[in-house]
């Protein structure tokens, strides 16, 4: 019988303390569901999203069952050096006081550094699939006593092109052995994939009401393409968050922005896939001490990344990807602790919205374009809020000092120059004009026209009472025989493709697409 408390697992104690050390206290529900199982000796098949505990799912079961000082046991196969090294420190922090040991081998590292390594003789290895197959030809890594053989987030192994690398290192594993499959999804070609090399697995899936994080509070704003930049600085200005992952489409994109970031005075940085591994690794050091406070990566760059302090996620660049929103999201509200997301929407680009909402099951709130008020507000309240923490502080040194300033000067403007003071170093306040977004129209054809009794009023008048539209957004109207078209605002599309779809003379057999815009329309009646 499966159990919800580590406590009624059968776990060695040492392991429990480790467990009990670490905070644990009750498992999550893909712990309840993989260990057991792995404990019995049972292939576990897992679908769990990052950050659900999935290492310490497969971790703790090869934890148990491992003995001490009889060289490798288990291999760990992730897609990014970034995972590789999460995995590591979290086996061995569970594993602290019973002898075990794990290293991880990634490219970018020293391949020597990784060879002593591996000459002491770990009972663990968590590699990334290049490098794991690197040491074995190299003869350095023997996998024929392996008892356990874990593939960690196998669906963007598949997606980055690993899979002949898999399939040799599988080559060279024992028959006898036990497996665990963990990703983000269990498709056809995952489920392909453990039916060549699992026996009989135990299918563990994790589904939760909400794909995305509940403490994460999930916005919209339609913005103009050529604002973004200054509207995420003055978002920047009003919400003062304190850690930022912004995300970008492209490597290029990622670049120019954090550039333009840095040349308005914020402490950005750039994570991509051009860099190399001793960049990578410089940038992540830099922000994990607080030395970059704003970091901007792509998608594939941010993939196994563990930032427990991020308080905001900007979509800089919208995801087209509804499964990527969900990962990029992820890596805030963690912990406990709630998180912000943002997503900048162009006009052109809701209906990627809308399937995005629809995948995650809830609505994305609108926000407004904060103002350069309400950024002067914001900015203000923070000097005020870092003068009167000063304040509280040991000041004895310093009050004799103000005395005498007091006594020589007048005291508002004392105080105006140590605002200024504590002000300095801070990024300048975004004082563009930022136009409201002037929404791009989309001339829709629509299956019916004057064979189905339509005229231009008539439309006109149906799409203002069945959408938001009103009758001044209702543009330019052309009616054929069996088709017409109108003008709207991008934004509105989707309202006008469900409104018809209700008509009662729409056939089914056509769906309303955007047309190019036509020339010589005819002006809808007033």
């Amino acid at each position: 019988m499966y159990t919800d408390t580590f406590v009624n697992m059968g776990l060695k104690p040492r392991l429990l303390q480790m467990i009990e050390s670490k905070g644990f206290e009750i498992p999550t529900p893909i712990q309840i569901k993989a260990i057991p199982p792995a404990l019995a000796g049972h292939d576990v098949m897992g679908q769990a999203q990052t950050g659900t505990g999935k290492t310490a799912a497969f971790g703790i079961p090869m934890l148990n069952r491992m003995t001490p000082g009889r060289g490798l046991q288990g291999l760990v196969v992730c897609p990014t050096r970034e995972l590789a090294v999460q995995v590591t420190e979290e086996i061995n922090s569970l594993g602290r006081g019973m002898n075990l040991h794990s290293i991880a081998v990634y490219g970018g590292q020293s391949i020597e550094l990784q060879i002593r390594a591996l000459n002491r003789k770990p009972e663990l290895v968590v590699g990334t699939p290049g490098r794991l197959m690197d040491h074995m030809q190299r003869g350095n890594l023997s996998l024929s006593k392996i008892s356990f053989l874990v593939l960690d987030e196998a669906d963007e192994m598949l997606d980055m092109g690993f899979l002949p690398d898999i399939e040799k290192i599988m080559e060279y594993c024992p028959e006898e052995r036990q497996t665990f499959l963990f990703s983000a999804t269990l498709d056809e070609n995952i489920r392909k994939l453990g039916s060549q090399f699992m026996h009989d697995p135990d299918i563990i899936l994790i589904k939760s009401p909400e794909l995305t994080v509940p403490l994460t509070q999930q916005y919209f704003l339609e913005v103009s393409p050529r604002y973004k930049i200054e509207i995420f600085c003055r978002l920047m200005d009003v919400d003062q968050p304190t850690v930022s992952l912004v995300f970008c489409r492209t490597k290029k994109g990622a670049d120019a922005l954090a550039h333009a970031l840095i040349d308005r005075g914020y402490d950005a940085d750039a994570l991509h896939g051009d860099m190399t591994q001793r960049e990578r690794d410089n940038v992540m050091e830099r922000f994990r001490k607080g030395n970059v406070s704003i970091l901007v990566a792509t998608d594939l760059a941010a993939r196994g990344l563990d930032i427990e302090m991020v308080s905001h996620v900007f979509n800089f660049d919208i995801p087209e990807d509804p499964d990527s929103y969900v990962h990029r999201i992820g890596r805030t509200g963690r912990a406990g602790r709630d998180g912000i997301a943002i997503t900048f929407v162009e006009p052109r680009q809701i209906r990627q919205l809308r399937l995005i909402e629809q995948h995650i099951g809830k609505k994305i709130m609108r926000r407004s374009l904060p103002s350069l008020k309400d950024a002067m507000e914001s900015r203000q309240e923070s000097l005020n809020r870092r003068l009167l923490e000063s304040a509280r502080e040991d000041l004895d040194i310093y009050l004799q000092m103000a005395g005498r300033l007091l006594a020589e000067n007048d005291a508002q403007t004392l105080l105006a120059a140590a605002l200024k003071i504590i002000s300095a170093g801070e990024p300048d306040m975004e004082l563009a004009e930022i136009e409201a977004t002037n929404y791009d129209t989309a001339h829709v054809e629509l299956p019916l026209g004057r064979a189905q009794g339509m005229n231009p009023r008539r439309l006109a008048e149906y799409l203002s009472a069945n959408t938001s539209l009103t009758p001044r957004q209702v543009g330019d109207i052309e009616i054929h025989s069996n088709t017409s078209y109108v003008e709207v605002p991008m934004h509105k599309v989707d309202e006008v493709y469900e409104a018809i779809s209700n008509f009662e003379l729409s056939r089914k057999s056509h769906r309303p697409r955007i047309g190019l815009p036509r020339s010589n329309r005819t002006k809808r009646a007033n």
